[in-house]
């Protein structure tokens, strides 16, 4: 065993009294700026700065951010505060944002390039916007057994958005269109805080190592058979780092979650305990942030630097939509190599 992991299992009341504690801010007034004069720029962009407020959620991570609109078009610098706010804090919240798809998309396209869907994935169309929902075309549920339903299933496992992919992806964006009126909420996980927490012979352990991600394995463990062949073909498995770095902050994460499949050029059972093991690890509750929508929430997560999931809810009689745009990662995930952290 590599470390002792405290266990993950947590009985109902734990699960509600952690979520109970979370802090719930209310929203101040939204102000808009009408951008389009240039004379008013130099202002507006010192008054957004002056504005826009950030508030940790936890110890390790999360904040919400507020004093902003995200409707209209922002300027630079007040997105780059923004880029290094989520590098910082992983997850950044922004309450009451009442915001169409071609917002979402504008607001997403300012933090990064964005990334496309896959053409065949059940939740896109080949465009930026994904909907992650258990409603159909029509406005009716989805049944809970039907291989729709079975198929979103698998964001209730803790993962890393695109880590199957070559590039995997920077970071998501999610807008609430439609909640349910108790559970779904969507959890999160520190992988820089639980590397970091790590001993340096633990550290040093996981350098070098690649694990194999697969997006048919994630969903092989919902229900056998989800993947069309298209989609099979679309997303061979790559090999990803154990341990990679954040160029920005210098920081270095674990990657770890449901797509990862064996440790390359380990005993498949050796290499399958690690990594359940380092997952006992990072979604220790002082590792998670529990958030629990409201109706136009627009969450923003780094990849990089989290894993999340969704929780379950009575799917069968409530909606739960969420509208999803991705950014695009800018080239393989880097390793580290550098000598382990020493606290």
């Amino acid at each position: 065993m590599l470390f002792r992991a405290s266990p993950t299992r947590r009985d109902c009341s734990t699960l509600n009294r952690s979520v109970d504690d979370h802090r719930t801010i209310d929203r101040e007034p939204l102000r808009v700026y009408n951008t389009s004069h240039s004379t008013q720029r130099s202002g507006i962009s010192r008054e957004l700065t002056r504005m826009l407020q950030i508030r940790k959620l936890t110890e390790h991570i999360g904040a919400e951010i507020r004093g902003i609109d995200v409707r209209v078009r922002l300027p630079a610098d007040t997105y780059q505060r923004l880029r290094m706010a989520l590098c910082q804090h992983a997850v950044l919240v922004f309450r009451g944002q009442e915001i169409t798809d071609p917002q979402q998309i504008q607001f997403s396209a300012g933090l990064g390039p964005l990334e496309m869907t896959i053409p065949s994935d059940p939740i896109g169309d080949g465009g930026p916007l994904g909907v992650i929902s258990n409603v159909d075309k029509l406005g009716e549920i989805i049944p809970p057994n039907d291989v729709r339903s079975l198929y979103t299933k698998g964001n209730m496992l803790w993962h890393s958005d695109g880590s199957f992919k070559p590039i995997p992806l920077r970071a998501s964006l999610l807008a609430a269109k439609a909640i349910p009126p108790a559970g779904g909420n969507t959890e999160f996980a520190s992988l820089t805080a639980s590397y970091e927490t790590l001993s340096a012979p633990q550290q040093e352990q996981l350098q070098g190592l690649f694990a194999e991600h697969s997006l048919a394995h994630s969903r092989a463990q919902i229900a056998p058979n989800l993947m069309t062949e298209s989609f099979l073909d679309d997303t061979p498995p790559v090999p990803q780092p154990m341990v990679r770095l954040i160029p920005e902050t210098g920081r270095r994460a674990l990657l770890v979650g449901s797509y990862a499949t064996h440790i390359v050029g380990q005993p498949l059972h050796e290499g399958q305990t690690l990594l359940a093991e380092l997952l006992a690890w990072v979604t220790r509750p002082e590792f998670v942030y529990s958030h629990r929508w409201q109706l136009n929430d627009l969450l923003v997560y780094d990849n990089r630097c989290c894993l999340h999931r969704g929780r379950d809810w009575d799917r069968a009689n409530c909606k739960r939509i969420l509208h999803r745009t991705t950014l695009a990662g800018d080239g393989p995930a880097p390793a580290s190599n550098a000598p382990p952290h020493t606290p």
